[in-house]
């Protein structure tokens, strides 16, 4: 019998329990390959659950030898060496398994389990609240709720003041609500309720990042601008590498006409987080915004690459093709940008793309054609003075830099590449 058919008749007996049946099944696929990691990895899980942490620890152990990335083996040769008691060798795994994937989110609750262990509290602390976020922003609202009982445990309430009515349903004292009652509460237009819940965990922990980054981000939507960008401007000092908070704060910057700090902030953001397409339409409306239509076309362009059904790339291209006199380009991005609204049932947004495309067929009453390609070679030729070796190089580095787009589209991006960098 083959190596794969003892560690499939291990998987096997592991799911049915029989741990000891596991463990034979997994020894007969390693004597048969002493070079199969994953033999010796669910053999160490085998071990685990019987109860032999000892011998867990040296399975994965194997496993890391042979595979040094091996995140599933750190954390659980972590968690075997946690119930085993050795605590600084239980930290290293953790550390490591938080050092080839940082997002995590059991690894920073493990270790934070382990930190609580050696009297750790304020590291104990983080680390819960690092698993929380993460366990948050995939939507697992259980594992998430765990990790804030486990805060509660650690850190009391701080006392009410003094005269004080006292709060109900703080965040941490439950829960649940936590942030995600927060943004509820915001996106109903209970600024007043959500900015008092902030208010209330800064005062428990003014190192929290989160906390400022929300409150930055609810002050701007109230249009108290300066309170919004010190809450940013705190949430970027405590974590500079928090590409929302430079979304927020670029956003708000906007607001105050600094064109040139929100292009910054939003560099930023895409300098961490480059595929999120909301950060060129971002971006793209303040170059729109100072008047630089063909800069903002290239990001609603960049932000269509990466999520060809986002309405608000096509709303605002939309906006910037009719500031180019470019009315069929417009009409047609209108006309998805509606069709796409509709179908998420968005209906404030629908029904505004909708008067903007009738509002620009009201002008346009037969709207030009869409150049041809030969045009567009003509044009293109005319911009290179005539030389077109030069023109079939640029549109060379436009078909290796934006690979799966139409000719078309690779001719009208030199064109306006051309012209931007002459204006």
């Amino acid at each position: 019998m083959e190596e794969e058919e003892f560690y499939e008749r291990g998987l096997e007996k592991a799911r049915q329990k029989d741990y000891q049946g596991a463990i034979a099944a997994f020894t007969q696929a390693i004597e048969q390959n002493p070079s199969f990691g994953k033999a010796f990895y669910q053999r160490g899980l085998a071990r685990f659950d019987a109860g032999d942490f000892s011998g867990a620890i040296a399975d994965y152990t194997h496993a890391i030898e042979r595979d040094a990335d091996a995140i599933s083996a750190y954390f659980s040769r972590s968690l075997a060496r946690l119930a085993a008691g050795e605590l600084p060798e239980a930290l290293q795994d953790a550390d490591r398994a938080i050092d080839l994937n940082p997002d995590y989110a059991s690894a920073y609750n493990l270790r934070g389990s382990i930190r609580r262990k050696m009297g750790d509290t304020e590291m104990a602390i983080g680390n819960f609240k690092r698993a929380a976020e993460l366990y948050l922003e995939r939507q697992d609202s259980e594992k998430c709720r765990q990790c804030l009982d486990k805060i509660k445990q650690l850190q009391p309430p701080a006392p009410p003041p003094v005269n004080a009515e006292p709060r109900q349903n703080l965040p941490l004292r439950d829960p649940k609500e936590f942030f995600v009652d927060i943004l509820q509460k915001a996106e109903k237009g209970e600024y007043r309720a959500a900015i008092e819940d902030l208010n209330w965990i800064l005062d428990v922990d003014p190192q929290d990042a989160i906390a400022y980054r929300h409150r930055g981000m609810i002050r701007g939507k109230q249009g108290e601008l300066q309170g919004a960008i010190a809450d940013l401007n705190q949430a970027i000092k405590l974590n500079s590498k928090d590409a929302l908070a430079y979304r927020h704060r670029g956003q708000v910057r906007l607001k105050l006409a600094d064109n040139h700090g929100a292009i910054a902030d939003l560099n930023r953001a895409l300098e961490l987080n480059p595929e999120d397409a909301s950060l060129y339409v971002i971006r793209g409306n303040i170059y729109r915004s100072m008047g630089n239509h063909l800069g903002a076309l290239d990001d609603y362009n960049y932000a269509l690459e990466i999520n060809e059904d986002s309405p608000d790339a096509y709303f605002n291209r939309a906006l910037a093709y009719s500031k180019l006199e470019e009315m069929q380009a417009a009409i047609e991005d209108y006309q998805t940008a509606a069709k796409i609204y509709c179908d998420r049932e968005d209906w404030q947004n629908y029904n505004q793309a909708m008067e903007s495309l009738k509002q620009i067929q009201s002008i346009t009453p037969q709207a030009t054609p869409a150049p041809t390609q030969e045009f567009l070679r003509k044009r293109l030729l005319r911009l290179v003075g005539g030389y077109w070796e030069l023109a079939e190089r640029l549109l060379q580095s436009a078909r290796e830099e934006h690979p799966a787009m139409g000719e078309q589209w690779y001719l009208e991006k030199v064109i306006r590449d051309i012209e931007r960098d002459r204006e």
